[in-house]
């Protein structure tokens, strides 16, 4: 406004310059015949005046053009709000339409435009684009349009032809488009929007993490009319709430997988359900009672009773479950392993709200009222022996419909820990106490022997040297026994050859010559192994002949040969008669 006051000064200037300067001014001149005459010259001032009417029209020239442009930023929208020359808006509207005054339509995208006193009637406001980053959406709201319909809460979803033009605001002011909260909402990106029309506000988006399903709450109808599901012939009756088909207010029958998604929290809740196999505990709260048993040292097996609280765990479903059987009450623990199908999550949030409902209002009043059931029937040992297996399928057997009534799948029932009133346990506690004594008074006795045997066994090897050398002496020996054997054996073939040359003597030189040979032959096998026992007397031998004529005369002079001479004479002593 302040450049429009000064482009009218300078117009209204340069059209009064020429009036208020002099055109002409009067010289006084010499004729020809050198009179002095009054002449109209053009007054210097003139000049001046074209020069301030240029300069004045330019300066209003520019500052009317400095009035009609604008450049908007890349980063920025331009909003116009006319403030003049133009027709009023009607009542309750916000956004003015082509020719009326107050905030405008359109927006002017990033760039230079130029339109003739466009900072003079409008008002030219930059305001940055929307920025929509990863992860969040725009939840959009109109400030102008047409109302909504009755028991509407937000504008119907823009479909995809026209979701192009929806942010114009122009177009959506005159193709219909409702005022209020918008049902369509937009992704991640850059936008360049009209921000007098709407508001965006940023939500989070939805994930759906791997294990889960969204179950879908529609607050919207987006149909002409709602649809239901058709459900499965068990439930037919039993559930409260309808299942829908997409598009229909309420709950959706197919849940939407993992993944993201940019869902109008306004229009839709959704409710995630973990489809992973869990496992419900059903522990502690009881008192458990013992009876132990203990060996003295004569032998023999003395019994003490004790007792322990048992709580129930932090984590645990619910506590125990107390079963009567037989008279007695039996505390029994389970592990029940469950899981929420997909297909299942709907019904199961139509009909109790989210799993811990459905373990606490369905599956948990079924599981202890199938056990206590099926136990009152059987014998409280049957929990420990081999029909245990047997009395856990016919829990499973029996709960998995109660379970399936709420969308839960029960996968396996396994009794953990039936609490068995310790006296019916003594008798066979005691059995097999006994039988462990007797085994191991048994695995004893054969350490006992084995550890014998091992001694044996390292004495023996300690003793190793010796035994060699007594196996080698026994060895030696029974060669030396062999060797005298043969030695013997020998001795007497040659005794045998012996006695058989002196019968041949004997039958040549008769009896008493060969006996005297053989004494001679002793002798001189004496006389050689001890020469003191031959005493030679002093005896003067002549004669003639070889030298073996003295020796024999001396030897024959010798005590040792009279000495046989004279046992050979005398005659043997007659035989004993024997006693009459």
């Amino acid at each position: 406004m302040v450049y429009l006051f000064f482009a009218a000064i300078f117009v209204a200037l340069a059209l009064a310059a020429p009036s208020l300067l002099p055109k002409t001014r009067s010289v006084t001149v010499l004729d020809e015949e050198g009179n002095p005459t009054i002449r109209e010259d053009k007054h210097p001032a003139a000049t001046a005046s074209l020069v301030i009417r240029g300069a004045g029209i330019l300066l209003a020239v520019i500052f009317v053009l400095s009035t009609s442009f604008v450049i908007i930023d890349a980063d920025s929208v331009g909003h116009i709000n006319r403030i003049y020359m133009g027709d009023d808006m009607g009542p309750g509207q916000i956004i003015a339409l082509s020719g009326q005054k107050g905030p405008q339509a359109e927006i002017l995208p990033p760039g230079f435009h130029f339109r003739l006193f466009l900072n003079v009637l409008n008002d030219v406001e930059e305001k940055s684009i929307i920025n929509i980053p990863e992860g969040k959406y725009g939840f959009l709201t109109a400030k102008d349009g047409v109302p909504l319909d009755q028991g509407q809460y937000l504008a119907p979803r823009w479909d995809e032809k026209a979701k192009a033009h929806m942010m114009d605001a122009q177009f959506f002011l005159t193709n219909n488009g409702r005022k209020g909260p918008q049902l369509t909402v937009l992704p991640p990106g850059k936008y360049r929007i009209n921000r007098y029309l709407f508001d965006v506000e940023l939500q989070d988006a939805l994930d759906i993490p791997a294990g889960f399903v969204g179950v879908v709450k529609s607050n919207v109808q987006e149909t002409p009319e709602p649809e239901m599901a058709a459900l499965p012939k068990e439930l037919a009756g039993r559930l409260v709430v309808p299942l829908m088909k997409k598009g229909s207010a309420g709950i959706w029958v197919d849940p939407i997988n993992p993944g993201r998604y940019y869902l109008n929290r306004v229009a839709y809740n959704v409710t995630l359900v973990d489809t992973r196999v869990q496992t419900w505990n059903y522990k502690g709260g009881y008192e458990r009672r013992y009876i132990d048993l203990q060996v003295t040292q004569d032998g023999r097996i003395t019994q003490k009773e004790r007792a322990e609280q048992i709580v129930v765990p932090e984590d645990a479903a619910d506590a125990a479950i107390f079963t009567r059987m037989e008279g007695w009450l039996v505390p029994q623990e389970l592990r029940v392993q469950v899981q929420v199908e997909p297909g299942d999550a709907p019904i199961l949030v139509a009909s109790v709200g989210s799993v811990e409902s459905a373990e606490d209002k369905v599956v948990t009043p079924s599981i202890r009222s199938v056990v206590r059931n099926i136990c009152a029937g059987e014998k409280v040992l049957s929990l420990i022996d081999e029909n245990r297996a047997d009395v856990e399928d016919k829990i499973e057997e029996a709960v998995i419909p109660e379970g399936k009534k709420a969308g839960v799948t029960i996968k396996d029932v396994r009794l953990v820990d039936s609490v068995v009133p310790p006296e019916l346990l003594v008798a066979r506690l005691r059995e097999q106490l006994a039988q462990q004594l007797r085994e191991t008074y048994k695995r004893e006795k054969d350490a006992q022997d084995q550890r014998i045997e091992t001694e044996k066994a390292r004495a023996t090897a300690d003793q190793q040297p010796e035994l060699v050398s007594a196996e080698i002496r026994v060895m030696v020996a029974e060669k030396d026994k062999l060797a005298e054997k043969l030695k013997g054996e020998g001795e007497k073939l040659r005794l045998i050859e012996v006695a058989t040359g002196q019968k041949a003597q004997v039958e040549v030189l008769g009896q008493d010559k060969v006996m005297q040979l053989s004494v001679l032959e002793k002798v001189l096998d004496a006389a050689v192994a001890n020469p003191d026992i031959v005493k030679v007397p002093s005896v003067l031998v002549q004669g003639q002949g070889n030298s073996l004529e003295g020796a024999a005369a001396i030897l024959g002079a010798s005590s040792l040969v009279q000495g046989l001479e004279q046992a050979s004479r005398t005659p043997p002593p007659a035989p004993a008669r024997p006693r009459q």
